[in-house]
């Protein structure tokens, strides 16, 4: 390991590294985490245990220190002891595939790091009698729940699990429920933000493919969408807004339908990656340069949005993050259960524009 020492070179110090004097196999303390993670080691001891609040950038910071010096925390510390036999589910059924890729990850680094049991349950299509008694039966083999979109927001599946008193934890979800904690972004700003992007660069008619009906987070990027061009003074084109529902066929059929509009728009906004680049695949078998003759944008910063070409602008939703907090919620009502008061979140993490190719300005404006 090396630990960073100053040194003063003129009228200023200068950070040099030094070896370590911890003996070779000597196992890395919570103090030498801390040390370089330049925080406290409580604050590494929240990390590790999922309890309490921590900043993002500085739980970040911890985890990039905890994975440099390779630290295994104290399995024999009560807190871990007790994460060790905590089973949390993660419920997913016929998602974006690159969003679910993302999703994993996430919370595999986290359950690698927590010694938490991550149960993995795939529902497909299941009626809602079959989606209760499987919401029933997984009741009785876990300790909290985590759902993803679309299961976010069933009410059947969320109905089951609280009333057997498990805690869930809904991802990418509005508030539709005041039984469960949410861990999301703000769609409806980064919708009107990224709709603002391409109306700075010029243009005025934009096709907009929505995401799945029944997801209030589709609806807010949709209302996001109109705030822009309302406020840009610009009217909206029911032709020009077509349904999709987060998958790449979908993407398909959307595109090919706005595309084939007597007035074409010079940009389409796609409510995710894979309909984004469902949009741009549309748009080269009809002759047509991205971005030259049409503009792209995505939504959520996925693997998608750089396996086609051009790479597609697009608004960065943290989903890794998003797990990591999950699982933190999660771990904070689990061990409170017992208490006479139980706590919900509603945690909304910070999102950002991501600019790549897939956008210029319209022709007229060149």
């Amino acid at each position: 390991m090396v630990i960073p020492t100053a040194s003063r070179q003129g009228n200023r110090f200068v950070e040099k590294p030094r070896k370590s004097v911890r003996r070779k196999g000597h196992a890395v303390t919570i103090a030498e985490v801390a040390a370089l993670a330049k925080v406290s080691p409580m604050t590494v001891s929240r990390v590790v245990n999922a309890q309490g609040k921590v900043r993002d950038d500085t739980r970040e910071r911890v985890m990039r220190a905890i994975r440099q010096l390779d630290y295994t925390p104290n399995l024999a510390a009560s807190s871990l002891a007790a994460a060790q036999h905590t089973r949390i589910a993660l419920i997913y059924t016929d998602p974006s595939g690159a969003y679910l890729r993302e999703l994993l990850v996430g919370l595999l680094r986290v359950a690698s790091r927590t010694a938490i049991q991550l149960v993995i349950d795939y529902w497909d299509d299941l009626s809602v009698e079959a989606e209760r008694k499987a919401a029933r039966a997984l009741s009785r083999k876990v300790d909290g729940v985590i759902l993803p979109p679309p299961l976010c927001e069933s009410r059947t599946a969320v109905n089951e699990f609280v009333r057997a008193g498990i805690p869930v934890v809904a991802i990418a979800s509005g508030r539709f429920s005041n039984d469960i904690s949410c861990v999301r972004i703000d769609d409806f700003r980064a919708g009107k933000e990224l709709t603002e992007h391409l109306i700075e660069q010029g243009h005025h008619r934009i096709g907009f493919i929505r995401g799945r009906p029944d997801l209030s987070g589709s609806a807010r990027r949709y209302d996001g969408f109109l705030a822009a061009l309302h406020e840009a003074g610009l009217e909206t084109d029911a032709a020009l807004v077509q349904q999709g529902d987060y998958t790449y066929r979908s993407g398909l059929k959307a595109a090919e339908k706005i595309l084939s509009n007597r007035k074409p728009p010079s940009a389409i906004f796609a409510s995710n990656d894979d309909m984004a680049a469902a949009a741009i695949s549309v748009a080269h078998r009809r002759g047509l340069d991205v971005p030259r003759d049409l503009s792209v944008v995505g939504f959520d910063d996925t693997s998608a949005s750089t396996m086609v070409w051009p790479e597609v602008t697009t608004i960065h939703q943290p989903i890794a993050s998003m797990a990591n907090a999950a699982i933190e919620v999660l771990l904070r009502s689990i061990r409170r259960k017992d208490a006479s008061t139980r706590v919900l979140v509603d945690q909304v993490v910070p999102h950002r524009l991501v600019e790549r190719d897939s956008v210029s300005s319209p022709p007229k404006r060149r």
